[in-house]
This record gives structure tokens, sequence and C-alpha cells, in this order.
């Protein structure tokens, strides 16, 4: 009889052994399923500001005359129509000229990479080029 009680709770333990195992696995399953998902992000598409919307189409070839120039003649241009211009192209723009300004001005590159910063949310299409130059900027 003590042989048969000793089966018994040997079976039990090992049942119950293996009914954690069970709940262990499914538990790690779960865990490298998320984990998975979480690193599965897509891959950031390649933006291109002459793509982007907010510049009216009259002011296009303005823009290139005024960017082919020089820094000086673009802040100019920004200055007589950058409230003309609308987010996400005038970010972009203004990105650009932070980046072309940079070594003349810091100071002034900086002011305004601030305020591209401040007014541009994750979901914009310009916040990757943002994240790239704000090493730079901060």
């Amino acid at each position: 009889m003590t042989k048969t009680i000793w089966a018994f709770i040997i079976v039990v333990v090992l049942y119950l052994g293996w009914l954690l195992y069970q709940n262990w696995a499914g538990v790690r399953d779960e865990h490298d399923a998320q984990v998975n998902n979480n690193n599965q992000r897509p891959a950031p598409v390649a933006v291109q500001g002459d793509y982007l919307p907010g510049l009216p189409s009259g002011l296009e070839t303005s823009f290139r005359t005024a960017k082919d120039k020089g820094t000086a003649t673009l802040r100019e241009w920004l200055k007589l129509y950058g409230s003309q211009v609308q987010d996400p192209r005038k970010a972009w723009i203004e990105l650009e000229f932070c980046a072309a300004l940079a070594r003349e001005n810091p100071a002034e590159a900086k002011g305004i990479f601030a305020g591209v910063k401040q007014r541009t949310p994750p979901s914009s299409p310009v916040w990757p080029r943002m994240k790239e130059l704000e090493n730079t900027f901060e």
C-alpha cells in the first residue's frame, strides 16, 4: 500500500511539473512574439522635400532661384514668402536653410531649428530629417 501511495505521489508531481513547463513555454512564446513584433517596425520612407505639400505653385520658381543663389537670398525669400508656405514643406525648407547656414551663423541656425522642432509633430514626414539634424543643432 505504501508503494502505491508513493507511486501516486510521483505521478502527480510529474504531472504538475509537466503542466508548469507547458505554462512556462506558452509565456516564453508570447514574450518572444511580442519582442519580435516590436523589432519589426516598418522601414522609414525616404522623403524628398521637393514633393512635400505646402508650397504654392507660384512660388516654386522663386524658391529655386533663391536656393541656388545662397543663404542670404534664401533668408530674404523666407522673410518675404515664408508666411505663404505651409508645413510640412516650410519645415523642410527651414531645415535645409539651417543646414546651409550652420557654418556662417550657427546661433541663427539653432534658433530656426528650435522653431521647426517645436511645431513639428512626430507624425510629420519631416520628422526623420529633423532627427538627423538634431545632434548638430542642440
